[in-house]
């Protein structure tokens, strides 16, 4: 089983930092593409920002200059740094992963997600 736990979100005020984590565990032979999508009440899931195993990142225009991808390969995890947050940026926030599984044979990449962290921004 492959799975994404998640950690961080919370509350801040406009203008505020929020960090939010994932690490992905399980029985895994690659990740491909990591990521954060979000979804706001009455919204859709929308991208937040991905990243490759490469280390190229990709930014939703609305959070470009104010967020920050990263990863680290040898944990399996991926970090979303929020900076200079704005109340529209209020949303549960979802860790996405591209994974091989380690089976036998090697099977093809597929999507997994986290459970979701809520991140609220309000005065």
């Amino acid at each position: 089983q492959v799975q994404l736990g998640e950690s961080g979100g919370g509350s801040v005020q406009p203008g505020g930092s929020l960090r939010v984590s994932c690490a992905a565990s399980g029985s895994i032979f690659s990740i491909n593409a990591m990521g954060w999508y979000r979804q706001a009440p009455g919204q859709g899931r929308e991208l937040v920002a991905t990243i490759t195993a490469g280390g190229n990142t990709n930014y939703a225009d609305s959070v470009k200059g104010r967020f920050t991808i990263s990863r680290d390969n040898a944990k399996k995890t991926v970090a979303l740094q929020m900076n200079s947050l704005k109340p529209e940026d209020t949303a549960v926030y979802y860790c996405y992963a591209s994974i091989q599984r380690l089976t036998i044979p090697l099977g093809r990449a597929q999507d997994y997600w986290g459970q979701g962290t809520q991140v609220t921004v309000s005065s």
